[in-house]
């Protein structure tokens, strides 16, 4: 019988792999202290003080054990507030697609100013939060706003609405604002990817006599799908946990009507001092949003794959 020849076992700790490897840990060394400082203790300590009845001024309090949150299970006010959130996230991220895509399609074809208009359109997504409020907080005022003079000029309304204290219409408003500041996000995302749908799929959807409403649904809808299910996963995490548009425009009113989760979080802390129970909100609302990172990295992976 013939011998096969097999190479020699390669030494796994070789000087300059031990080097290699210490240079290694020296490069990601800042990243983990920043990422355990930032991210890591937080959240530690948030788990650490839901435990405990504490209160905010003195940081001082009881072990109270699962008592918070057997509070936030038979409570009303996290479940209230968990589905205000979900209809201002939903209501806001669904006018943020569809202007999004729809201003994408737009953006796409070859029109005069296409330059310019693409430049405007960043201008909600980088105005300031409080600057961004402070405007339409006029155009919505009772008395004097331009959104009550132009409806009623109109014929629309007959008297002035209450658009930030009365529901629904401070929940309508809210969700209106929502979707004007942050729909550039989807524009962006959704026209890099129509810049890269080969134009020979439309060329034979024409040929094969489909028409514009046609080749949208089956060419460039299609072509969409995975850009726009990340955007749907990334805005549904990011306006889930909202907090300061939604803070300067009503507060969480009238009285909880647009209280989210962050609201919620933030009136126990350092409304009502109730630490230790605002500390169990912000671990429930964690535990909720870890669906959503969950469903993310899936796609991501997937899309890598």
């Amino acid at each position: 019988m013939t011998a096969i020849a097999t190479d020699p076992p390669r030494a796994s700790n070789s000087p300059l792999e031990r080097s290699y490897a210490r240079l290694g840990v020296l490069l990601i060394a800042p990243t983990i202290l920043v990422f355990s400082i930032v991210i890591v203790y937080p959240l530690l300590a948030a788990i650490y003080l839901s435990v405990f009845s504490i209160y905010t001024p003195t940081l001082e309090g009881d072990f109270v054990g699962a008592d918070n949150y057997v509070k936030l299970l038979t409570g009303k006010a996290f479940w209230n507030s968990l589905g205000v959130t979900l209809v201002w996230t939903v209501g806001t991220l669904s006018l943020q697609i569809v202007a999004g895509v729809g201003l994408a399609l737009l953006l796409h074809q070859n029109i005069w100013f296409r330059a310019l208009a693409r430049s405007l359109v960043l201008f909600p997504y980088f105005l300031s939060t409080v600057v961004a409020v402070l405007v339409w907080k006029w155009l919505f005022n009772d008395l004097y706003g331009a959104l009550n003079h132009g409806l009623m000029q109109l014929g629309i309304i007959d008297m002035p609405l209450d658009w930030l204290g009365s529901m629904p219409n401070a929940m309508i408003g809210v969700i209106l604002v929502g979707a004007w500041k942050y729909f550039p996000f989807v524009v962006i995302a959704v026209l890099a990817r129509l810049q890269t749908i080969p134009e020979n799929l439309y060329e034979a959807a024409r040929i094969d006599g489909a028409g514009p409403i046609a080749r949208f649904w089956d060419v460039t809808l299609p072509q969409l799908r995975s850009v726009l299910t990340v955007i749907i996963l990334l805005r549904a995490i990011w306006d889930f946990k909202e907090f300061d548009l939604l803070y300067l425009l009503t507060g969480g009113g009238p009285v909880t009507s647009t209280q989210t989760l962050s609201l919620l979080v933030y009136q126990e802390a350092f409304g009502l001092n109730r630490m230790g129970q605002a500390a169990a909100y912000s671990v429930g609302m964690m535990l909720v949003m870890l669906v959503f990172m969950i469903l993310y990295i899936r796609q991501t992976k997937e899309k890598r794959a």
